[in-house]
C-alpha cells in the first residue's frame, strides 16, 4: 500500500516523498492500562472485555533468574507482555487514534511498525513537518517514546535537477538518512528497485539448501524433501512475492529460478517455477 502512495504521487512532475521509519523504545512495555482502558471504551468494546484486558496487564508479578540467584518478586501493572499473542493487538488498538489529518500524508501501522509517508509536491514539506511533530507529541502524550537512533528516513526523488534536502529533525536529534531499510522482512530502495531485496532473499535460501542436501543425503523420501523445500525454502523465495517479482529484471529472476532448479536437481522431482507461484498468489490476493 504504501509503494502504491509513493508510485502514483512520483507520476506527477515536480513530486518526490520522503519515508520515515519510526522506532520505539520497548513499544509493548510502555502500554499504560488505563489509557488502554479509555480507548477501547471509545472503540464501543463491552466494558466487560475492556475490564478483563485491564486485568490481564495489571498486577503481574516477576522475577529473574541469573544462574542459581533467583531476585525479589516484583508486581508490574505496565506494558503488555513479550511473546504473547494478545500484544501486538492490544498495541495496535493503543495506537489507533494516532492519525495523520492531512491527505499528503500517510502514516501506516502493523503493531509496532509505524511509517510516516509524505508525499511532497513542488517542494512545500510543511505538511509533513507538521505531522512528525504532531506524531511526537502523540507519543509523548500516550507515554511512548522515539528511538531517534534508530529512527531512519529515505528520500525517493527521481527529479532531474533535485534540490539538495535539509535533514528532518527530531526533538532537535537529526534523523539519520538511510538508501535501503527492511521494513516487515522486505529491503526497500531509494531508487525503488529490487536489487537488493533478491539478494537477501537468494542468500537466506541458498543457505537452507544446505539442509536439503543433507536430507538427500540421509535418503529421505522424495515427498518428505518436497514438503521441506516448500515450507522451508520456497517461503523464503516467495515471501512478499506479489510486491516485487513484477518489477524484477529478467535478471534478477533467472537467478532466483536458479535456485529452484537446483532443489529439483536435489528432490529428482519438477518444482512450480516463481512465475507460476507469482501468478497464482496475485490472482488470489485481486
Amino acid at each position: 500500500m504504501g509503494l502504491n502512495y509513493i508510485l502514483q504521487h512520483l507520476d506527477c512532475p515536480g513530486t518526490y516523498a520522503r519515508i520515515l521509519f519510526v522506532d520505539f523504545s520497548s513499544a509493548f512495555n510502555t502500554i499504560i492500562p488505563g489509557i488502554l482502558h479509555s480507548k477501547l471504551l471509545n472503540l464501543t468494546i463491552p466494558p466487560a472485555v475492556c475490564q478483563w484486558i485491564t486485568s490481564f496487564l495489571t498486577g503481574r508479578k516477576q522475577q529473574v533468574r541469573l544462574g542459581g540467584v533467583t531476585s525479589c518478586i516484583r508486581t508490574v501493572s505496565t506494558g503488555a507482555p513479550q511473546g504473547c499473542v494478545l500484544s501486538p493487538l492490544l498495541f495496535s488498538l493503543y495506537t489507533n487514534d494516532c492519525i495523520s489529518s492531512d491527505p499528503t500524508v500517510k502514516l501506516l501501522k502493523f503493531a509496532d511498525d509505524t511509517t510516516l509517508i509524505g508525499l511532497i509536491q513542488d517542494g512545500d514539506e510543511s505538511a509533513y513537518e507538521q505531522e512528525v511533530k504532531q506524531l511526537v507529541l502523540w507519543c509523548s502524550q500516550n507515554n511512548l517514546e522515539l528511538n531517534t537512533l534508530k529512527t531512519v528516513e529515505m528520500i525517493v526523488d527521481f527529479r532531474k535537477h533535485p534540490s539538495t534536502l535539509l535533514p528532518l529533525t527530531i526533538s532537535n536529534i537529526p534523523v539519520s538518512p538511510v538508501e535501503n531499510f527492511k521494513f516487515l522482512g522486505t529491503t526497500i530502495s531509494q531508487d525503488l528497485k529490487w536489487e537488493s531485496n533478491i539478494n537477501s532473499i537468494l542468500k537466506k535460501a541458498q543457505q537452507r539448501m544446505y539442509f536439503l542436501r543433507q536430507l538427500r543425503k540421509y535418503s529421505l523420501p522424495q515427498e518428505l524433501l518436497i514438503q521441506f523445500y516448500t515450507a522451508v525454502i520456497e517461503s523464503v523465495l516467495c515471501s512478499s512475492i506479489t510486491i516485487w517479482f513484477g518489477a524484477a529484471t529478467k535478471q534478477d529472476r533467472n537467478r532466483l529460478q536458479k535456485t529452484v532448479k537446483t532443489a529439483e536437481k536435489i528432490i529428482g522431482a519438477p518444482l512450480p517455477t516463481l512465475q507460476d507461484l507469482y501468478h497464482t498468489r496475485t490472482r488470489n490476493r485481486a
